[in-house]
């Protein structure tokens, strides 16, 4: 079955909640809250497979120089088809369009980014405005999380 990536929209907010927390509920993606989705729906990229959301993952620009993907979920028995790598080389290329030279992730499947082409950095290397989400993290502040750069400029 085909399927295409588009901007997400309001109405996808209970969706993309339902399967960010799915991930959440087994301690592999951080919570979100349905307000917190409504008010970053434009970060938003969703994978529709007919009238179906299977996919989502968000574009959160950091400051001037630096975004994040983040909230990278597949549905269950929609995995393994391309939709994760095809949804993160979206937020890349809209990145590439905004003019932001670097994109970050923190991730517990580093090699799943490796593959998308981000390379391995320290955390520290990242400034300290983008661990604001943390303290909501149950495992705050023993983050187990691998940091991950996509440096744009280089393309």
């Amino acid at each position: 079955m085909e399927y295409r990536i588009e901007k997400a929209v309001i109405s996808d907010a209970p969706k993309i909640h339902r399967l960010i927390n799915s991930y959440a509920e087994r301690g592999t993606m951080l919570p979100r809250s349905l307000s917190e989705i409504y008010e970053n729906i434009r970060d938003f990229f969703v994978v529709r497979e007919s009238d179906r959301l299977v996919a989502c993952a968000g574009l959160h620009i950091s400051w001037s120089d630096l975004a994040e993907v983040k909230s990278l979920a597949v549905a269950e028995g929609s995995s393994h088809r391309g939709m994760g790598t095809d949804i993160v080389r979206a937020c890349l290329d809209e990145a590439g369009v905004l003019g932001i030279p670097n994109v970050f992730c923190l991730t517990y499947v580093p090699g799943f980014f490796e593959k998308c082409g981000f390379t391995v950095v320290e955390r520290t290397a990242l400034p300290h405005k983008i661990w604001g989400e943390c303290y909501r993290c149950p495992k705050y502040p023993d983050c187990d999380e691998t940091a991950m750069m996509y440096p744009l400029q280089q393309q």
